[in-house]
This record gives structure tokens, C-alpha cells and sequence, in this order.
């Protein structure tokens, strides 16, 4: 039997539906790599003749039965059973209720094990109805009792009462992720059962990478972590194993990486006399070193006959958007259309005006006005109109528009192109995989469109290895020339409510001085979810309605106040920041719908209320949409949470560095790696059981070279696909036998 063998013809037909429905196993690599959780030590073999325990130790006792009574329980009709084991001094007792089909069982001169906490009663161990396993009686009944112990006997193939009393006594048990369909028992059943007939695993590793990492083989990992008693065996075999979950994560992504390199990608080379390069010459500033040494990489990639997958990150303001519309109008110099997704309505709306702006006549293709070699750029949202929706995807399916901006509804069945050949995603984190090739997937057949994600929450390196790993990093770290800086303040309300009414006070002055400010709440209004949440005695937080009108009739009466949140219309969205834009509002009361994509060089205040139910990443980004102007900016985070909390020091955190890099590895560190890899084509999050991104950057880079070495070698490699497998695909086993 090897690991990518089914289950089907190894275990009955129950456990193999059990382990199915409730963890999603059916190879036997999947059983193998379903890890114990922990191990406990076995409870202590005592017989009555034994030193006496402290109350509330878990013992368990292997003796004969000497003396049984039979009890009546205050419930009418039941019977309670107390058993004792041993004589004299060292005997114990056993209660047992409701006890009618126990007694048929535990009878007298019957050995038994007993299994429970400790207690005394006049000086006499007892033992209150404990878990029990006979080993042998006088009426030829052996192995039957509670279900746990039970399971003792079966998982060791117990053949005499020895032999259960010497799998009990083990110095360790493995408990595993269960169900209470399933219990840990079971499940290390179903794993004793497999390893016995497991042949020994053929190593897909080479014997030189074990060395250079020390690492044990495959087969003594997958065997030690579930069955060695030593603690530094089981330790090595999670070393081991770690290793492998790195690799498989970087086999299904170098697998992914290559094959499409291997596709046709549009070629489009940089035109001297092209949009790109009238664009380049009227920018109104200049290109810092960062921004031109990443234009070079795309320009180069794009002219390049097999598709760029790139993933372009940097800090808010750095300039990412300047240079995707460099490398579309490259694109559109050489005759394709380029696709910008973004995940809002407010963010997709902002990147037309701001391309529409930078473009001016190159952006009026078939226009009055419009330069000869004009193109087109085109919205397309969820909420235009009927007409509106007609008129863009009438526009994108006969070539007009070179610039396609849209959110999810470029998606749909009803939208097609005409020559997709770049697709640019905007704010990454909040696309899957599933949908940037959904919309790789209009392209001109036999094409592969170009790639080029962009996310301003800056990445750890073990993310960009893991969740991009099939894409190529670029990284912006300088701001440019002339961005201003925010200085950051905290407000701990219960501390110091004076601060707060400074902090609007403060508002009222930059307003005076003719600039703008953001109040920021975390929810939109009151909600029964939220309401549930108050009367259990969670502190209810602060809500965009609620303070807008408070606001309005309170404190910023006299200032022109604005809302914005993600449950308003489309025109009133529209009309709210085009009238903050425009200067005709002094305060926008907003919920994280400002978070990406607003652009209000004239804001110079942000007020975050209830800070702490804000991510850091989030803060950050929250943070980047004042800033932008020529005014030093402040941004103020209040909470009512206590100085010195784990929720305070955090707000501090975010306040003491303006370095988005380092709060991204803080927020690593906060959120765990939980499921931030995202997940896998069939929509499964997936989850990793040993590998840690905050620990094991290491291990990852040497799996990622490994792998990519490995590739490059051109031969098969069977034992990393079944690595790989739960990687790429749920149903694996049509996977591993398609590969």
C-alpha cells in the first residue's frame, strides 16, 4: 500500500465515509498527514495494593473485582452499582448510575481496569462512574465497557487482557482533531491500521536536501508522529513534516508559476512615439528611482512573448497606479485592451477620474478634442443603469475602449472583450485566485492576458511566498517628493476624556484654516447583531449614522457634515465624496468604504473612533487617505480600551511607525496565519497544520528553491504531486491520478 492509495479498500465502509464527511480524508496520505493535536500521558497503572493517590489524579486501576451491592436512585425504577476491587486497606470502590446494563457485567472474581478521577469516602479510594474495561470474567466475557477504553483494545489489536493493560500503560496517547462524529479514538484507529499495512514510503525528497537539514526520512516521520513514545523522535518527525508541507505548498505553486510561463502571453513592445511614452514626457512630476526601476521590469515583461505575472506592492501614495497605466497604454500602444479590477464601487470610480484626469486628451478616443492616438477608458459597475451597462459593454466588445475600470461586474457571462491581453487587480487581498482567471478567461483565444496585481498592504515575505507565490514581487518602499507627514495619536477615552473633546476641537481648527477631516466609525448603524452583543456585555461601538447625527446637532454643528458608508446608492455615494472632493463638505463621517481608492489632497484630520476593532493593517490603510496634500496631516485613534491592554498596546504600535512594513509583520503576528493563504480552486480554505509563516521563512525559502530546482529538471516527480495535492485541489484523488 502506498500514500496515494483511497481509503476504500483499507478500512470499512463507515470510517471511510466518517473520515470523508468530517475532515475531507480519503488517501491514505491524507489520514497520515491528519496530525495528532497532542499527546497525554497515560494514566498510571495502580492495583489496590498500591500507594494511595491525591484526590482529583487520574488513575487507573487493573484489579479483581471482590464485592459488588446493587443500590436504588432517587429516580423511581433506577439502580446504581458499587463495585470493589482488592480488601483491606488498599481496596477501592466504584459508583456506578443508572447502572442496569453495567451490572450484567461487573460481576465478582471479574479483572477489570477502571479508569477515572480520584476521591475518598471514610478513608476509602473511590471512584466516581468511571470508564471500565473487562479483561477477563468468569463467564468467558473479555474487551467490553465504555467506548474509550474500548477503543484502547481495538486501535492495539489487543489479544489477551495483557495487552490492553500494556497499550493503556503506553507513555503517551496521540489525540487528534475529532468530530463528534468521529472521536480521537476512532481516527487513531483507522491510523494504526494503515501504518500496518503501509509499505515503507519511497523518500520524494533527495537524500542530499535531508542532510543538508538534518531531516529524518519520510517513512520514520510518518510513522514517529503518531506512534514513537519519545518526545525527541516526535520532535524530529515534525521537523520533517513541516518541511514536506512546505513543499508541497511550493510544488503547487511552482507548478502553477511555470505552466503559465509555458502559455502565450501578448507581446507589446515599448513604442517611443506611443501613449506610453507622451504620458511619461507630460507627467507633471518626476518618476522616483523606485518607480523607475519597477516600469523597466514591466515594460520588459510585457514585451516579452510569454504572460508577466507580477505582484507589485507599496506603501499608500507610492505611486503603484501611475505605473499600471504606464504599462495598459503600453499595452494599448501596441493595439490589446487592459482590464483594471477593482473590489468597490468608490475605488473603481476613483481610478477612472484619476486616469481620465492624468490622460486628459489621450483618454478621448473618437472624441472632439481628442489627441489622433486617443484611446477610450470605460467604467463598468454593479449599480449603473440598464443603458449605462449597455453602452460599456457595447464600447469593450467592439474595441473603443482601450482602459476597461470595473469591479465584480466584469465577471459576468454578458461582459466580452475584444482584445484582453493585461488584466491589473487592484487591493489583491480582496480577489481570490478563482476570479483573476475568470477574467483571464475573456482574453483572444490561445493568448494568456498579462498580470499585474497591486495591493498597498505591504506583504511579509513569508505571504508573498505563500499566498504570491506564483507571482513575481516588485516592491515601492519611497514615497514621492512632496507627501507630507502624519503624525499619529492615540486617545484612551476612559484616561482621558479631555483628549477627545480636543480631538474635535482640533477639527474645528483645520476647518477654520480651510481644510478637511474624516471621522471614522467601525459599523454602519445599530444592528440586532450589535444589540446582542451590548446585552452580553460587550462594549457596543460607535456607529456612522449614530455620529453623524450627533455630530451634526452636537459638537461639529457648525461645519458642513457629510456620510458615507457602503449601504447608501450608488448617486448618493457619488454625491457625498464628490461634494467632500470638491470642498463643499468640511467632514466626511464614514466607515472603512474610504479605505482604498479616496483621494482628498485637502484632508489633513482623520479620527478613528473604537480604534481597537480595527485590524493594524486596516488603521494603516485608513491612515494613508490623509497625507496627500501639502499640509502636515494627523491622525488620531480613540479607543475606550485601558492603557497598558493587548488592544492598546497595539493601537500604540500603529501610532509609533509610519513603516507599513513592520506593521505588516505585526499583524501576522496578531491574526496568526489563520486562512491567510486564501483559498484553493475548489473554494476550501486551506489550512496549514505545522507550517508557520510567522516561524518558518526558512524552511519556506529552502522549500521554494528546492522546488523550483526540481522543476527545472524536467523529470516527474510523483511523490511531491501527492505533496501538492490538497494544495491545488480538494478532489484529490482525481487529481493524483490525472497527474
Amino acid at each position: 500500500m502506498s500514500l496515494d492509495d483511497s481509503l476504500k479498500f483499507l478500512l470499512t465502509d463507515k470510517s471511510v465515509a466518517l473520515l470523508d464527511e468530517c475532515f475531507g480524508i480519503r488517501t491514505v496520505d491524507d489520514l497520515l498527514r491528519h496530525y495528532p493535536r497532542s499527546y497525554v500521558v497515560g494514566a498510571a497503572r495502580r492495583g489496590a495494593e498500591d500507594a494511595r493517590p491525591e484526590v482529583g489524579e487520574h488513575i487507573t486501576v487493573v484489579d479483581v473485582i471482590t464485592a459488588t451491592n446493587t443500590f436504588s436512585m432517587k429516580k423511581r425504577g433506577r439502580k446504581g452499582l458499587r463495585v470493589t476491587l482488592g480488601s483491606g486497606r488498599g481496596k477501592v470502590t466504584a459508583t456506578f448510575f443508572n447502572a442496569e446494563y453495567i451490572s450484567k457485567g461487573l460481576t465478582k472474581d471479574t479483572r477489570v481496569m477502571l479508569s477515572g478521577e480520584v476521591g475518598y469516602y471514610n478513608g476509602v479510594m473511590q471512584l466516581t462512574h468511571p470508564a471500565f474495561l473487562i479483561l477477563d470474567s468468569p463467564d468467558g466475557q473479555k474487551n467490553k465497557g465504555s467506548k474509550s477504553l474500548k477503543k484502547i483494545a481495538e486501535a492495539s489489536h489487543a489479544i489477551s487482557s495483557d495487552d490492553v493493560v500494556s497499550a493503556y500503560e503506553g507513555q503517551f496517547f496521540p489525540i487528534y482533531p475529532a468530530s463528534s462524529k468521529m472521536q480521537s479514538w476512532d481516527i487513531f484507529g483507522c491510523v494504526r491500521q494503515v501504518l500496518d499495512l503501509l509499505d515503507p514510503v519511497p523518500d520524494p525528497l533527495p537524500a542530499e536536501l535531508l542532510a543538508e537539514h538534518g531531516l529524518m526520512s519520510e517513512d520514520e516521520a510518518l510513522r514517529a508522529i503518531h506512534l514513537s513514545e519519545s518526545p525527541a523522535v516526535r520532535a524530529r518527525a515534525v521537523d520533517r513534516l513541516t518541511f514536506d508541507e512546505a513543499v508541497g505548498l511550493q510544488w503547487g505553486l511552482v507548478g502553477r508559476r511555470h505552466s503559465e510561463l509555458a502559455q502565450s502571453g501578448p507581446a507589446a513592445r515599448w513604442r517611443p512615439d506611443g501613449l506610453a511614452a507622451e504620458l511619461l514626457q507630460r507627467l507633471p512630476f518626476e518618476l522616483t528611482a523606485g518607480q523607475r526601476e519597477v516600469l523597466d521590469v514591466l515594460s520588459s515583461e510585457l514585451a516579452a512573448t510569454r504572460p508577466m505575472n507580477r505582484l507589485l506592492q507599496g506603501e499608500v501614495g507610492s505611486g503603484k497606479t501611475i505605473l499600471a497605466v504606464l504599462a495598459m497604454l503600453q499595452m494599448v500602444d501596441a493595439g490589446y485592451q487592459c482590464a483594471l479590477l477593482a473590489p468597490t464601487e468608490v475605488l473603481a470610480t476613483q481610478h477612472l477620474r484619476s486616469i481620465t484626469n492624468i490622460l486628459g486628451p489621450m483618454a478621448m478616443g473618437g472624441q472632439l478634442g481628442g489627441t489622433d492616438n486617443a484611446t477610450r477608458v470605460t467604467l463598468l459597475t454593479g449599480s449603473m443603469t440598464a443603458a449605462q451597462k449597455k453602452q460599456a459593454r457595447t464600447q469593450i466588445a467592439g474595441g473603443e475602449a482601450g482602459i476597461v475600470v470595473g469591479t465584480h461586474a466584469l465577471l459576468q457571462e454578458t461582459v466580452e472583450f475584444h482584445s484582453l491581453a493585461m488584466i491589473v487587480v487592484d487591493e489583491q487581498h480582496r480577489f481570490g485566485v478563482e476570479q483573476r482567471d475568470q477574467l483571464r478567461a475573456k482574453a483572444i483565444p490561445g493568448i494568456t492576458p498579462h498580470l499585474l496585481v497591486m495591493t498597498a498592504t505591504p506583504i511579509p515575505r513569508t505571504v508573498a511566498l505563500t499566498h504570491y507565490g506564483d507571482l513575481e514581487t516588485s516592491t515601492l518602499r519611497e514615497l514621492p517628493r512632496g507627501r507630507q507627514p502624519i503624525t499619529t495619536n492615540t486617545i484612551f477615552v476612559k484616561d482621558k476624556p479631555a483628549w477627545l473633546d480636543r480631538a474635535w476641537q482640533r477639527i474645528i481648527e483645520e476647518v477654520a484654516a480651510g481644510r478637511q477631516a474624516y471621522v471614522v466609525a467601525p459599523r454602519i448603524d445599530e444592528t440586532e447583531a450589535d444589540n446582542a452583543e451590548s446585552e452580553s456585555g460587550i462594549r457596543p461601538s460607535a456607529t456612522a449614522e449614530g455620529l453623524f447625527a450627533k455630530l451634526r446637532s452636537g459638537v461639529l454643528a457648525e461645519l458642513r457634515l457629510g456620510l458615507m458608508h457602503g449601504r447608501l446608492s450608488a448617486d448618493a455615494k457619488a454625491a457625498a465624496m464628490d461634494g467632500f472632493r470638491n470642498g463643499e463638505i468640511d467632514v466626511l463621517v464614514c466607515t472603512t468604504v474610504i479605505e482604498v481608492g479616496v483621494d482628498v489632497p485637502n484632508a489633513t484630520v482623520m479620527l478613528i473612533m473604537d480604534a481597537d476593532r480595527f485590524g493594524i493593517s486596516q488603521l494603516h490603510q485608513l491612515r494613508g487617505r490623509i497625507g496627500r496634500g501639502q499640509h502636515p496631516s494627523l491622525c488620531l485613534l480613540a479607543s475606550e480600551v485601558l492603557p497598558g491592554s493587548a488592544a492598546a498596546k497595539r493601537l500604540t504600535a500603529v501610532a509609533d511607525t509610519l513603516d507599513g512594513f513592520a506593521l505588516a509583520e505585526l499583524d501576522l503576528r496578531e491574526r496568526k496565519e489563520g486562512d491567510v493563504l486564501g483559498r484553493n480552486q475548489s473554494g476550501r480554505a486551506i489550512t496549514l497544520r505545522l507550517l508557520s509563516l510567522l516561524d518558518h521563512l526558512p524552511v519556506i525559502e529552502a522549500a521554494r528553491d528546492f522546488c523550483t530546482r526540481a522543476y527545472e529538471d524536467g523529470r516527474p516527480h510523483p511523490g511531491l504531486d501527492v505533496m501538492a495535492a490538497r494544495f491545488i485541489d480538494t478532489d484529490r484523488i482525481e487529481y493524483l491520478d490525472k497527474s
